[in-house]
């Protein structure tokens, strides 16, 4: 399985649970670290902990497993780290605090429709 379809397997799980301002960045020709991010912003943490909870569980029927997750159930940033696609789920707050859009503009933004 490619990359972009991990990430297209991801980005359904998060549209299911409502994630809100989805963003794909194709990172893959500035850093050695994965081929794609993955952003999203959840209301609360009861959202956030089931937009992983979606995302991990697709992921596994998809015979992946997680090699690293950073954040826990009280989190307002969780990261998933499936190796080639990196999952950052944030709180609304957190997000704007972090900006990784800004940190990482010179990755290419995909839509997520385009996947």
């Amino acid at each position: 399985m490619t990359s972009r379809e991990l990430c297209k397997i991801a980005v359904a799980a998060l549209e299911d649970r409502k994630a809100e301002d989805i963003k794909v960045i194709d990172i893959q020709e500035i850093s050695p670290v994965a081929d794609y991010f993955i952003i999203a912003s959840g209301n609360n943490q009861n959202q956030i902990q089931a937009m992983q909870d979606a995302t991990d569980e697709a992921f596994y029927q998809a015979g992946l497993k997680v090699k690293q997750i950073e954040g826990n159930r009280n989190s307002t940033w969780i990261l998933m780290d499936y190796g080639d696609v990196i999952i950052h789920i944030f709180s609304k707050e957190d997000r704007l605090f972090y900006d990784l859009e800004r940190i990482w503009r010179d990755g290419r933004e995909i839509e997520p429709g385009e996947l």
